[in-house]
């Protein structure tokens, strides 16, 4: 077996004997009533006798997925928003008149905000779950891979018939490259879970679909709602294929999950955030897109960004001292004893 390997047997031992500790601690305790007894085998497995009602609880544990509400119902938003926008397309094919077209453009611009705020809910909470990261996935798919793809489609890449096909590959492409993204975030958050990265590794698809919405909105509005875009319509298509090699691309994009509820600033700065809230959406056609097409220049001009402006920017605060030495000492422990200082035992 690989060293790696071993190393990650061990974790897995140690976490399973933790566990099992934790469940009879909270059953009573090993002393007295037959509660049961646990160690470790010949096999480096743990070995524990204790009663079948905690066998049966503690399967049903690992089988069964926590399911939270209030990050639930954000996701349900999420997906409901890109349902709204795809049948908004649709609609929007049947003539000249691009109303649909914008209202499918805001349920996207919604959608944003929904998983925006499921995160941050369940992080607040201490909710997060594979149940949520799953559902969060499956939500992005529809909202910010095939309704950005149909809308893109439908007003710009239809309308390119040379060479053959080429329209429908470049929103194939944008597409698949948004389910890469997502199913590799899925595994790098599955082998640590209780990672508190502050980047993404790649463009987020929620991101790469702001920016394609936003931009469409722009150039209806600039264009007073002709369904006919003019020449720039086709510069979509060119940043459709720039969205799809940055989201399955190495570039690190802040995720900015240092600001939640608890985030704290000066009076004027809070007063500016108002005021450009409040600017906002009093010029929703064309804001949405500076803000989208600033967080992906900012992405690729992040590495050359001093220390110190990145953590103005993303506003990311200095871990205290004592925190960062409590982390150093749980990392130099053995995968066993952080199991055990994980479940506090």
């Amino acid at each position: 077996m690989e060293v790696g390997g071993e190393e990650r047997m061990r974790h897995v031992r140690g976490v399973y004997l933790a566990k099992q500790i934790e469940w009879i601690r909270q059953d009573g305790g090993f002393e007295g009533g037959g509660k049961g007894k646990v160690g470790l085998g010949e096999n480096g497995f743990p070995d524990f006798r204790f009663p079948r009602r905690h066998l049966y609880w503690s399967s049903m544990a690992f089988r069964e997925p926590r399911i939270y509400l209030l990050p639930t119902m954000m996701t349900a938003g999420n997906i409901l928003a890109g349902f709204v926008a795809i049948l908004q397309i649709f609609q929007g094919r049947a003539g000249e008149v691009t109303i649909h077209y914008h209202y499918a453009i805001l349920a996207i611009l919604a959608a944003c905000l929904f998983d925006v705020l499921d995160g941050r809910l369940a992080r607040l909470g201490g909710q997060e779950s594979p149940f949520g990261r799953e559902l969060d996935s499956l939500a992005d798919i529809v909202s910010f891979g095939i309704a950005p793809a149909l809308l893109v489609h439908d007003i710009v890449l239809s309308g390119i018939t040379k060479p053959a096909g080429v329209g429908s590959l470049i929103a194939a492409a944008y597409l698949v490259c948004g389910a890469v993204r997502l199913a590799r975030f899925n595994c790098l958050a599955a082998m640590d879970e209780h990672s508190s990265s502050k980047s993404f590794r790649g463009c987020p698809i929620p991101a790469a679909a702001g920016v394609i919405s936003s931009i469409t909105l722009l150039l209806l509005w600039m264009e007073e709602g002709n369904k006919e875009l003019g020449p720039w319509k086709y510069g979509l298509a060119v940043l459709m294929v720039m969205l799809s090699f940055l989201m399955v691309s190495d570039i690190e994009y802040p995720s900015f999950k240092s600001v939640n509820w608890r985030t704290r600033r000066s009076l004027p700065a809070v007063i500016v955030t108002i005021l450009v809230v409040w600017f906002s959406v009093n010029n929703w056609q064309w804001t949405p897109a500076v803000f989208f097409v600033s967080y992906l220049l900012y992405g690729l001009v992040r590495p050359w960004v001093s220390r110190r402006m990145r953590q103005q920017i993303e506003i990311e605060l200095e871990e205290p001292e004592e925190e960062r030495t409590a982390a150093g000492t749980v990392e130099k422990l053995e995968p066993e004893e952080q199991a055990r200082v994980s479940a506090g035992l």
